[in-house]
């Protein structure tokens, strides 16, 4: 019956079953670089997180909090940046003549939601590109494998009788662009619900921290005697 093996096939496949399967090798590489940079990417984190509300909720002076994060991983990322671009206003518009307690609230809050925002782009990147992948590579394997089928029944139209040995090769080659699309898509969705998961759980966290940390100036600007 001859060479069955997958890298047989692939050699002998048609032009366009071999287009679509190096557009599934590239895919699989870029799902893969995400996947590899996200992971990376949220274990810095959230270890940095773990660093930060150690130091935030020990009691230390928020002033030289606010210092101490001056470039470091901590305060460039998750609630510390939220921290530090939050407190930044608060002390900025506390020096302000005639600055109210409301005023300075505001500033606060639109300084965490601008960090906030940007923590979201960061723990969110990446992330549509493998649900594009994950939904779209099916679809790409399953149109090779179509055309290869299609292929395998055009060189029979001249023979009188068809036999397996005559057809197996050819449906064989396109089955493998089938097997290419699942083998892409299903780490990209896994990838891709994992991370959507662990986005939504630390976005939650930020949001919490935002709460809980305008709550402490709002006490702390309605305790205080204006001067």
């Amino acid at each position: 019956m001859g060479d069955l093996s997958i890298w047989h096939l692939i050699a002998n496949a048609d032009p366009i079953v071999k287009i679509v399967l190096c557009i599934l090798l590239a895919a699989s590489i870029g799902s893969w670089t995400v996947i590899v940079q996200r992971y990376i990417c949220f274990r810095r984190v959230r270890a940095a997180m773990h660093s930060f509300e150690e130091k935030f909720w020990s009691g230390a002076d928020l002033s030289r909090l606010h210092k101490a994060l001056d470039n470091t991983e901590e305060g460039d990322m998750g609630a510390g940046q939220i921290f530090k671009l939050g407190f930044r206003d608060f002390m900025r518009m506390q020096q302000k003549a005639g600055a109210t307690p409301d005023a300075v609230m505001d500033a606060v809050q639109r300084a965490m939601r601008v960090a906030f925002m940007r923590e979201t782009d960061r723990l969110e990147y990446g992330l549509s590109l493998l649900a594009t992948i994950g939904s779209v590579s099916p679809y790409v394997g399953l149109f090779g494998t179509v055309w290869g089928i299609m292929g395998s029944f055009r060189s029979l139209a001249g023979v009188e009788q068809a036999t397996l040995s005559m057809v197996a090769p050819g449906i064989s080659e396109a089955l493998v662009a089938t097997a290419m699309g699942l083998f892409v898509a299903i780490p990209a969705v896994v990838g891709y619900n994992r991370f959507s998961a662990r986005t939504e759980r630390l976005l939650n966290e930020y949001e919490n921290f935002q709460d809980e940390f305008a709550g402490i100036l709002h006490r702390e600007l309605y305790s205080t005697p204006k001067q």
